[in-house]
């Protein structure tokens, strides 16, 4: 699923770089739960676009006057604030860039947002969390403004949240069953007959993509479920072999229980088991150590629960952890005093 996610991120990207036609480009909207991977997934495939442009223009921006100063971001990342304006999210763009704002007015920084966006060469500009908005408040709703307005720059706009169709940017709307995209219904003006043109600017200019969370039902899934276990098997530093330490026997399907396929609490869930295993010296994952401990939303700290962000982490009671068995002895000034065992 994330590839083709990636697949569509990358079309949309190319055509609108290699596309020397003045006006609006079309963006894409990347929906799915929280900790899905989406910012990963995005991020990789852009981490791809852009060492291609970079190579294809010799590492230059080749729109730069000659004798300027050349600084080329082919690709540019900002996070949504929690509670965003114009004038904050302007300002997270402009950080991106090392742009110096202070005291600018919100005509400035909209002035400064489009210059740095020319100057940099940028292609592709990612707002993360978009869904953070509330289009109840006015201050949102002037941000989705100045977001349409930044669609006429020379840049592709990707927005990234959660619960993209149902959270007011877009039109409510019913998924596909054949093609997986997001349909939605003409708007019907005070009439009786239905006015497309009524229909909102950003479902026209945006496609609308999901990223949900592994399954595993059919050997295709289980597949691509193992696949992206074995490869998160090789990135572990533990001091054994790591194996089949993800991949063998049940483990697979023990993870998928655990986690129901969302990779945020899998990476969670991995990480705090190499922290045990590293402080109990077994330098190896088990089910029985991973058992000792449970996700919690404590772990996601970066991710806004208001916003929906926060995935919903499967139940799990940990185990006490393990104490060491075997005889042990215990000493006083005299000697040994008593022998016991520990258990």
């Amino acid at each position: 699923m994330s590839e083709r996610v990636a697949h569509a991120v990358l079309a949309r990207v190319e055509d609108g770089a290699f596309s020397h036609k003045a006006g609006t480009r079309g963006g894409i909207m990347v929906n799915g739960d929280g900790a899905q991977g989406k910012t990963e997934t995005i991020c990789e495939a852009l981490a791809c676009f852009q060492e291609e442009w970079l190579a294809l223009n010799n590492y230059a921006n080749p729109e730069a006057m000659p004798g300027t100063r050349d600084l080329v971001a082919p690709v540019a990342y900002v996070r949504c604030p929690v509670r965003a304006t114009p004038i904050s999210t302007c300002q997270r763009i402009l950080d991106f860039y090392g742009e110096d704002y202070k005291g600018m007015r919100l005509e400035d920084l909209v002035r400064t947002v489009k210059t740095a966006v020319v100057e940099h060469a940028t292609k592709a500009l990612v707002i993360d969390d978009i869904t953070r908005l509330k289009l109840h408040r006015e201050a949102d709703q002037d941000v989705l403004d100045l977001i349409r307005e930044m669609m006429s720059m020379p840049v592709t706009l990707i927005l990234v949240g959660v619960g993209i169709p149902t959270s007011g940017l877009l039109r409510e709307g019913r998924r596909d069953p054949k093609t997986q995209e997001w349909i939605y219904e003409p708007v019907k003006d005070i009439g009786r007959s239905p006015n497309d043109h009524a229909a909102s600017q950003h479902e026209r200019r945006f496609q609308v993509v999901d990223l949900g969370p592994f399954r595993y039902a059919t050997p295709a899934e289980m597949e691509a479920w193992m696949a992206h276990l074995l490869r998160l098997e090789g990135e572990l530093r533990l001091l054994t072999n790591a194996a089949g330490m993800l991949t063998q026997g049940d483990m697979p399907e023990y993870l998928f229980n655990r986690t129901k396929g969302v990779v945020g609490i899998l990476e969670k869930l991995v990480q705090h088991g190499c922290r045990r295993a590293m402080e109990d010296k077994s330098e190896y994952l088990t089910k029985d150590l991973l058992n000792q401990f449970t996700v919690t939303p404590d772990d996601m700290p970066d991710l806004d629960a208001d916003s929906g962000e926060q995935p919903n982490i499967p139940r799990h009671d940990p185990t006490p952890k393990k104490k060491p068995t075997g005889r042990i002895t215990v000493f006083d000034d005299d000697g040994p005093a008593a022998v016991g065992s520990a258990g």
